[in-house]
């Protein structure tokens, strides 16, 4: 009997928001590379039918709300008739814009902590009685931020929203260890999506990889902790920012490795 290779998804059901572009779409594709059946939720309809129909037969779309308890309820019961189980679910819909607190419009401040933070935790709810019922226990993949872990400017709702998602994760950890699920968070950095073209650059210059990352190394994460390979890995916060996070870059970097960098803050 050939034993299945680490890190794979065999025999998996996933649900994935957010699934129609982006990290989300790198997420589905990555999964069911690695043998996964998914379920590819989102508002986007025409782009996410188009990404389950090049997936194939172990893809189906799903119109998804996630502000929406009954459009959450919709895609588990869609995902149970279709697979028959529900082993992970990965919350990666979310909304992204920046002002600074003073400007911030209340109406978007909560639109998006709506989207972002409600919507996971609505998710939450509607998966883990499916999860619980199968005979896998399962897997929660919470994507969280960078701006979740540290203060940006101009990112103060984007960020509420985001630290009180990696709050969320580890409660939830805690609170259903003991049904074998495992509940953790992915803080990506800034990765090339549609949700970052406004930098117009592929160069980070904060982070200590100096580039942006790509959705599908998002997306590889993502699946390791989505599998058995991190079976004793739950309550977890797995940073992918290529270093952003770690500390501030200096201004200019020491040559020959050594020495000291000039700071952004010497005079």
């Amino acid at each position: 009997m050939t034993e299945t290779p680490r890190g794979q998804l065999a025999g998996t059901v996933a649900l994935v928001t957010g699934a129609a572009r982006g990290m989300g779409e790198a997420i589905a594709r990555e999964f069911v590379r690695r043998g996964a059946r998914v379920v590819l939720g989102d508002v986007l309809v025409d782009e996410g039918r188009k990404v389950a129909e090049d997936l194939g037969e172990h893809a189906r779309f799903v119109p998804l709300d996630v502000t929406d308890p009954d459009s959450w309820a919709h895609a588990v019961t869609l995902t149970l008739d279709t697979y028959g189980t529900l082993d992970v679910l990965v919350n990666n819909a979310a909304i992204y814009t920046t002002s600074p607190i003073l400007d911030e419009d209340p109406a978007q401040l909560e639109r998006i902590l709506k989207v972002d933070l409600v919507g996971p935790f609505l998710g939450i709810q509607a998966a883990v009685p499916a999860m619980k019922a199968g005979a896998r226990g399962g897997a929660i993949v919470n994507i969280s931020s960078q701006a979740g872990v540290q203060g940006i400017w101009a990112h103060g709702a984007y960020g509420a929203a985001k630290w009180g998602l990696r709050g969320l994760s580890r409660t939830a950890a805690l609170e259903l260890g003991g049904d074998g699920i495992r509940v953790n968070a992915v803080l990506p950095g800034a990765i090339d999506t549609a949700m970052t073209a406004h930098l117009g650059t592929s160069e980070h210059p904060a982070a200590a990889l100096g580039r942006i990352g790509r959705p599908e190394e998002v997306a590889r994460l993502v699946a390791f902790l989505a599998s058995d390979d991190a079976s004793y890995l739950t309550g977890a916060e797995v940073a992918a920012d290529g270093g952003a996070s770690a500390g501030r870059m200096p201004v200019s970097t020491p040559s020959g490795g050594g020495g000291r960098g000039e700071g952004a803050d010497e005079k």
